[in-house]
């Protein structure tokens, strides 16, 4: 199984016709990805990398059932473009653009929550590198050669450091479920708990690496959700080790700002629950391996 994507997932891409889009674009369908078209307002009618090029969103879940969406439109237009999605019915948007406002984060959110939560669409990032089910489907930026199948699902705020942990990793063995991006501004669509849940309930997944970074609140909100609710073992990894009070990281969201945000505290947070902290960015793959290698049984499928 994966989590919220898999070959099948019929995926529009909105912004398709631009550079980063069609770069990307061509990237996930190389991948494996089920991608149906995309959305360029005023190219309707027309063909983009042999796929059809819609004016409305409305228009290409009408056309050809795209049921995911992936934003690569500037950040400025983002907040309408993640609505329009909802209004039109699909249900997963994963937002890669960054510098998107958080007055219109959010009127996003608020405007999500009008849906009942049967209908109501699942939004990844903004400012994220987005989500990949091993061997199967990608909906992001991530470089698709680096996860193989396996057994361990992947959360992480920082897209590189997702990256890193998929590497050393696959180095050792261990594939990968899915991995989720969920990206680091301050207002974000999913939290930790939000993938862990899906993690949780999902049967091909063993464990979880959670990787978090200084600033806010949301690893110390996950770390008390797994030792309430999760039944498999998670790993977890704070970014920012050696920043200073008060210092910022690339993420817009890393800010340290209050006592629990540093990363010395969230690790302890983290370790207090019972997760296993990795000790350096270094060790993602050798203390998943540990954390695997006390299991009493388990299979791993590594697809190479």
């Amino acid at each position: 199984m994966s989590i919220l994507i898999d070959e099948r997932t019929r995926v529009l891409v909105q912004g398709f016709t631009g550079e980063k889009a069609t770069f990307h674009a061509r990237e996930m369908i190389g991948y494996g990805t089920h991608v149906v078209g995309g959305v360029t307002p005023g190219k309707g009618g027309t063909r983009h990398l042999d796929r059809p090029v819609f004016n409305t969103v409305k228009e290409a879940v009408r056309e050809v059932g795209a049921e995911a969406s992936i934003i690569f439109v500037p950040a400025a237009f983002c907040a309408d473009a993640i609505m329009e999605s909802a209004n039109a019915g699909i249900r997963l948007v994963c937002t890669i653009t960054d510098g998107i406002p958080a007055q219109d984060m959010m009127m996003v959110k608020r405007y999500l929550f009008r849906f009942p939560r049967e209908r109501r669409t699942t939004l990844i990032g903004p400012n994220c590198a987005g989500i990949i089910s091993a061997g199967k489907a990608m909906l992001g930026i991530m470089p698709g050669h680096i996860y193989s199948r396996g057994s361990v699902g992947v959360v992480s705020r920082s897209g590189t450091l997702g990256y890193e942990a998929a590497a050393q990793m696959n180095s050792l063995g261990i594939g990968q479920t899915t991995s989720v991006g969920i990206g680091g501004d301050p207002i974000n669509g999913s939290s930790f708990v939000d993938m862990l849940k899906l993690f949780e309930e999902d049967s091909e997944t063993e464990a979880v690496m959670m990787i978090g970074e200084i600033g806010g609140p949301q690893e110390a909100e996950a770390a008390l959700y797994v030792k309430e609710n999760m039944t498999k073992p998670v790993i977890g990894y704070v970014a920012g080790l050696t920043a200073p009070k008060g210092r910022r990281m690339g993420h817009a969201g890393a800010i340290i700002s209050a006592f629990g945000d540093t990363a010395a505290e969230k690790a302890e947070i983290m370790r207090s629950a019972g997760l296993t902290v990795a000790p350096s960015p270094a060790e993602l793959g050798s203390t998943v391996a540990a954390a695997l290698a006390k299991r009493p049984s388990r299979k791993r499928v590594v697809v190479k």
